[in-house]
């Protein structure tokens, strides 16, 4: 329901809003407010006023590796879905792109450029900002290898400029996650001047390999858990014979065990039921704590 627009700008400001659609696992409650910016003014104006209504912020990119509560989430949701503009640089070979853009279709436009160094995100169901902030990566490839700087909505309301190397990457993570710093854009180096049509088949090969290997039949949300250092998640619940096992409408992959499910009519509370019980099965097994992946957003207690 829109009851009105952010204060000077025409971004509608709605009310109890489902966002079980806007996720890839479909599960979840409804946003107490919800905006979808398309300018980064307007997204400014949102931060603006959560602050001055003292309402929690959560950014909502492609609403992958998101576990949102069946409660839904209190405060105000901003989401970037609006934010896919894209420049690139014929001369330097730079990509500069919204925090919304999928990174699917950034992947084949460095391809039809004949740009390399963006071929492992065709699989990825995520967008730029979440990429950036949680250093998403794929077939030995990652956000922070290739990321020159991005552009940071500060707790105070400003924008500031960050290179890679101050986001503080690790595996699968970066200083950005846990905070009220929001990713407005990313500027990524790549190599241009190669065939496009070689591009566009190394993209292709990933793809292919990600289809064949991972579920896309059902929603779910990603890989749930993080690789430990010696063994992939996906063997460790393999072998702990967790493949098929199911609570509620929620499984875990017999494809790819590092998958969760949602067979039609999941809650999320039955999927972080079964995110526990993985973690206590394993840990029983084989000494090793599995830490998600995924992102708990909302009251799961």
């Amino acid at each position: 329901m829109n009851l009105a627009c952010l204060p000077q700008t025409q971004c509608p400001l709605q009310h109890h809003v489902s966002l079980a659609e806007l996720t890839t696992l479909n599960v979840g409650g409804s946003a107490e407010w919800f905006v979808a910016p398309r300018t980064v003014a307007e997204l400014q104006a949102a931060y603006t006023w959560a602050q001055e209504e003292a309402l929690p912020i959560t950014v909502l990119g492609a609403g992958s590796n998101l576990l949102v509560s069946d409660r839904g989430v209190a405060g105000l949701v901003i989401s970037t879905k609006h934010l896919r503009y894209l420049k690139s640089d014929l001369e330097t070979g730079q990509l500069t792109v919204g925090a919304g853009y999928p990174l699917p279709k950034l992947a084949h436009y460095a391809a039809k450029l004949g740009w390399r160094g963006l071929e492992w995100m065709v699989g990825i169901p995520g967008s730029v900002g979440g990429a950036v902030v949680m250093n998403a990566g794929a077939h030995g490839g990652c956000t922070a290898e290739r990321l020159v700087s991005a552009v940071i909505l500060e707790p105070d309301g400003t924008l500031a400029v960050v290179s890679a190397r101050e986001l503080g990457y690790a595996y699968r993570t970066s200083n950005l996650q846990d905070t009220q710093r929001f990713v407005l854009q990313a500027t990524w180096q790549l190599e241009p001047g190669y065939d496009p049509a070689q591009v566009k088949a190394a993209t292709q090969k990933h793809l292919s390999d990600r289809l064949r290997s991972q579920p896309y039949d059902f929603p779910n949300c990603g890989s749930v858990f993080r690789n430990p250092q010696e063994r992939t998640a996906g063997w460790l619940i393999e072998q702990t014979g967790l493949k098929g096992y199911q609570i509620g409408r929620a499984q875990v992959s017999e494809k790819h065990a590092n998958f969760i499910l949602n067979c039609g009519g999941a809650t999320a509370m039955e999927v972080y039921h079964l995110i526990r019980h993985v973690q206590t099965a394993v840990a029983d097994r084989w000494s090793v704590w599995l830490h998600p992946e995924v992102k708990l957003i909302g009251d799961f207690a």
